[in-house]
């Protein structure tokens, strides 16, 4: 967004908050020392409990927006909107009342997944956490009817569901046996008898007979509690055995599936194909209720314990192991789920899957992996279980007339009063929703709304408009489809697909142009944060200790779409780079101060004509910077854009461009040049510190404020210009690429040679490959003289490299000896004293024919080694296109300017320490070994010169600070003083 404001675009960035849903309820409930859904009710009372969770989530949401603030998140945050603002439950209405026009909406019964502690359903979707949970394994014997010894063995590690079992399912096309155990006969699948018996650690059982599944369709079965269940006994006539396909599979289990049709969607779809009755015995607590006989008032998992005691009373219990499983856990309070078949409101969503799919393929996805994932999850589409058991929520606008059971869908506020019988209240929240009645359009009855709340991903997905307002129909045409929607890669499942979903519901299309994916925060070996694991980092730590900038820039320099590793080292780098850049703009600050530079009295086009090739370079860098970022951020590649930036100003302006700049810098005089210089250097640095307001504000305001010369209130009201064809010059960037690339080579052959940077060369040798390297080189000959601090370059084609080398032969002594056995020595002799004109002929023939003791030898390049190495006297070293050769030897000249820069850079490190102000002259004073006092005065105009001396004393050092220094192995007092 900020990028965009610099851009001259009108933004709409009005911040958000979800504040409903249970989240909030289970955090309230216990700040209120609630333990379950009646004690609101009882203790609290409806309105009082809406109160405080109205009051904790506004608390939370002012608390987040200064964090959001505090990093520097730039939004309308006097203008944010909340989802339990009247007007936005009132606007997402509509889309609820859509899905009624488009024959979405309807009540339906479920097999869904139930929190007891929450009471309340989950979608699929919600059921995402799961823990590792240890459960009985059992197998059961259900006895065959009219039959004497022979039972059913079914397989179930839920027991408190064989209270409800209504059916056993098995294939009909499987084979299934007779297998006698202990004189009774069991019924399973032929290819899991093995693995049963293995697990109940029988080896002596019998195959009697073996079948196909066919052949047990419609066999009957006495349930194994029905003495402890009464409502059992009503169940008789279904008790049988049924084909359910390729429900039942084999890989695990015994191949026949008891089937509770009221706690399992697989068992309530068979039984509803086969007309069976939905058998649920389990309240919203998850306890037995009445039916549930002798189990009633028992939690279902504390029942297990006592149906498989009753189990063994009835010797229905085959065996008894545990079983440590996966299991779907309430994703807020953590209470294992059960699943229940219960009466709730859905959209049938099914009905848009395939437009669904067909909008996915219009959005652009950033990474497109984004986009299979989603139409993945779209592919394998359920029904919206839009209906909620809870008080804290968008209550669901449905009434139902008590007369003639009519439903009456509202789409706002609006409707609401059109038809209430009762004044409408202003906060639309239960308990006092819940008094309004309307009436019937039917019959003219009264109709009261439904309890239910709307499940908490419905608030998320409708935001796209209701945000808006009430008049968000006008707006939206204004502003939609929105440009781009942002979140973490499990949004995809989450806001993402709501988004979609309610788009495609009320307006037929997807409600976004483009998603980008976020990764999340991994410590340092790749693990998630996580308290428990003592590797969470809390941000506030990283701020004090670093700030906010460095941790926004290190954050925003990972690709977006990957999870960030956190590192304190990859800090600390950032950190340095930030100082490089502050340190930039104190140097620009320094010296176009100390000559009273005025940028606003030029503009590019008067300057242009006086720049040298490196201004030139610089100004071409940074305009093609400017096309990388613009392209990047028209995809939303936002790391890319924070990479070019920071790389142009630490490595291009800093590392480089200063450095070739700054004996221009230090020049008394204004010339044209200089003027040129500073001009290209002020007006880049206010550019980039203006585009990097969106990625470092904090510190970008810092120095806009300073640097820039009648700066506007903030620099975020500043706009970005954008690139300039005419100043891109690429094949002028290529030829500073081999400089580089050049200066890297000279900085290794120096360090060979034992030179260091500060003494200059006499002449630097550049060999080249090819004829467009040689230009590029010739062209930037000047730039090369400083950078490698030469007094003189030669540059010529790569076979004027010969003259420096010699080719080196050697022998490859395993090859000769295995051929040439009694003759090697004779052989190795011959090499050593003929490598040259070997060297030739393998070069240029390949081989060389040696007569030795009258018998020609052919040698090629299996047996020889050969490299080429710089001659006597010099070293050299390669880069891609080239090789770079300077002499070892260093003339008395070089050596004593290498000796007098040695002297300044200590001097320059003294000034330093008594943090003088470039403008200041300091007086000298050195003490120097006697043979080196010539060289001192020789040198004296070069030292005052480059350290802003007056004056240079040889004799007892004095000043305001003095220090001694080892210069190779030699002995030097300094001392300096601010003049007055």
């Amino acid at each position: 967004m900020r990028y965009e404001r610099l851009l001259g675009k009108k933004v709409h960035d009005q911040p958000g908050y979800d504040t409903h849903g249970l989240p909030i309820e289970v955090a309230t409930e216990r700040l209120l020392g609630i333990l379950n859904k009646q004690e609101i009710i009882d203790k609290i009372g409806v309105e009082n409990f809406i109160n405080k969770c109205k009051e904790f989530a506004l608390s939370n949401a002012t608390k987040m927006t200064q964090n959001f603030k505090d990093v520097g998140v730039f939004m309308d945050w006097e203008r944010p909107y909340y989802t339990l603002d009247p007007s936005y439950i009132s606007s997402s209405w509509s889309v609820i009342k859509k899905a009624y026009e488009k024959g979405m909406l309807d009540k339906g019964t479920a097999v869904l997944h139930w929190c007891p502690r929450c009471e309340t359903t989950l979608s699929d979707y919600e059921v995402s956490e799961y823990r590792d949970l240890e459960d009985p394994s059992i197998y059961v014997k259900f006895k065959i009817k009219g039959e004497e010894n022979r039972y059913l063995l079914i397989w179930t590690t839920t027991p408190w569901t064989i209270p409800s079992n209504v059916f056993v399912m098995v294939n009909k096309d499987y084979d299934y046996a007779d297998v006698e155990v202990n004189g009774e006969v069991l019924v399973l699948a032929k290819d899991r008898i093995e693995a049963v018996m293995k697990e109940a650690s029988i080896t002596n059982y019998k195959v009697l007979r073996t079948y196909k599944g066919s052949e047990l369709i419609g066999v009957k079965y006495k349930h194994p509690l029905r003495d402890f269940v009464s409502a059992q006994t009503k169940l008789d006539d279904f008790h049988q055995v049924v084909d359910a396909g390729n429900v039942v599979t084999l890989t695990d289990g015994t191949g026949l599936v008891h089937a509770a049709t009221g706690h399992g969607e697989e068992d309530f779809l068979i039984g509803q194909k086969y007309g069976f009755p939905v058998v649920m015995f389990v309240n919203d607590r998850g306890e037995f209720t009445e039916e549930g006989g002798k189990y009633k008032g028992l939690k279902v998992r504390d029942a297990s314990k006592v149906i498989i005691n009753d189990l063994k009373s009835k010797n229905a219990l085959f065996f008894e192991g545990k079983i440590v499983h996966r299991y779907p856990v309430c994703w807020r309070c953590k209470t294992p789920l059960v699943l229940r078949a219960i009466d709730q409101w859905f959209i049938r969503v099914t009905k848009i899957k395939d437009e669904m799919l067909k909008e996915i393929e219009n959005v652009n996805w950033i990474p497109d992996w984004g986009k299979s994932r989603i139409s993945n999850m779209v592919k394998e589409l359920r029904d919206w279980v839009i209906s909620r058991q809870r008080f804290w929520g968008t209550p669901l606008p449905i009434w139902i007339c008590e007369k003639c059971n009519n439903v009456i869908v509202v789409g706002s506020r609006e409707d609401l009063e059109s038809i209430a019988i009762d004044s409408v209240p202003n906060d639309l929240h239960r308990p006092w929703i819940d008094n309004v009645r309307v009436k019937c359009n039917k019959c003219g009855g009264v109709a009261k709304r439904i309890a239910d709340v709307a499940d908490v991903w419905f608030d998320s997905g409708v935001a796209f408009f209701a945000s808006l307002g009430k008049d968000w129909q006008e707006k939206w045409k204004e502003l939609g489809p929105v440009d781009l929607v942002l979140e973490g890669h499990d949004q995809l499942r989450g806001w993402f697909f709501s988004l979609l979903r309610s788009g495609l519901i009320l307006l037929d299309k997807a409600p976004y142009v483009s998603v980008l994916v976020h990764g999340f925060m991994l410590d340092e070996q790749g693990r998630e944060m996580h308290k428990s694991l003592g590797n969470y980092v809390e941000p506030s730590v990283v701020i004090q200790r670093y700030g906010r900038d460095i941790l926004r820039l290190w954050l925003l320099r990972n690709t977006t779409w990957e999870d960030a590793r956190f590192s304190w080292r990859a800090l600390e780098l950032t950190k340095r780079d930030l100082q490089i850049i502050w340190n930039t703009y104190v140097f620009a600050s320094m010296y176009m101060n100390l000559d009273n530079f005025e940028p606003v009295k030029y503009t590019l086009d008067d300057v242009i004509k006086y720049a040298k090739i490196e201004d030139l370079w610089i100004l071409s860098r940074f305009n093609s910077m400017l096309k990388k970022v613009n392209e990047s951020m028209k995809n939303y590649k936002v790391h890319e854009m924070a990479n070019y930036l920071i790389n142009f100003l630490v490595e291009d302006v800093s590392r480089f461009y200063i450095r070739l700049i700054r004996k221009r810098a230090w020049i008394e005089a204004n010339t044209q040049d200089k003027i040129a210089m500073y001009y290209i250097l002020y007006f880049i640095l206010k550019q980039w510190i203006i585009l990097a307001s969106t990625i470092i504000p904090f510190i970008s305001e810092k120095i806009y404020k300073s640097f820039v010369v009648n700066p506007k209130e903030s620099v975020s009201m500043e706009s970005s210009i954008n690139y300039d064809e005419r100043f891109i010059d690429n094949e002028l960037e290529r030829a500073f690429e081999v400089a580089r690339e050049i200066n890297e080579a000279s900085l290794n052959a120096r360090a060979k040679a034992g030179i260091k940077l500060r003494w200059p060369l006499a002449k630097v040798y550049i060999f080249v490959e090819d004829e467009d390297t040689l230009a590029k080189v010739n062209r930037i000959k000047d730039v090369l003289l400083s950078l490698l601090n030469a007094k003189d370059i030669e540059i010529s084609k790569i076979e004027g490299f010969k003259s420096f080398s010699k080719y080196k032969v050697e022998p490859n002594r395993s090859i000769i000896g295995k051929e040439y056995k009694s003759m090697s020595p004779k052989i190795l002799d011959y090499i050593r004293n003929n490598s040259d004109i070997i060297a030739i002929d393998i070069l240029n023939k390949k081989q060389h024919v040696a007569r030795i003791d009258n018998v020609d030898v052919i040698l090629n390049t299996s047996h020889l080694i050969i490299s080429e190495e710089t001659i006597e006297g010099y070293v050299s070293s390669k880069f891609a296109q080239g090789i770079v050769v300077i002499s070892k030897e260093i003339s008395e000249s070089e050596e004593e300017e290498g000796l007098v820069r040695d002297i300044i850079r200590r001097i320059q490190f003294m000034r330093k320490q008594l943090k003088l102000n470039v403008v200041d002259y300091i007086e000298i004073s050195i003490k120097a070994p006697e043979e080196r006092v010539k060289t001192i005065q020789k040198w004296e105009e070069f030292i005052k010169s480059e350290t802003r001396g007056n004056k240079v004393i040889l004799g007892d050092p004095k000043g305001d600070i003095v220090m001694d220094w080892d210069i190779e192995g030699e002995s030097y007092i300094i001392g300096i003083k601010k003049s007055t």
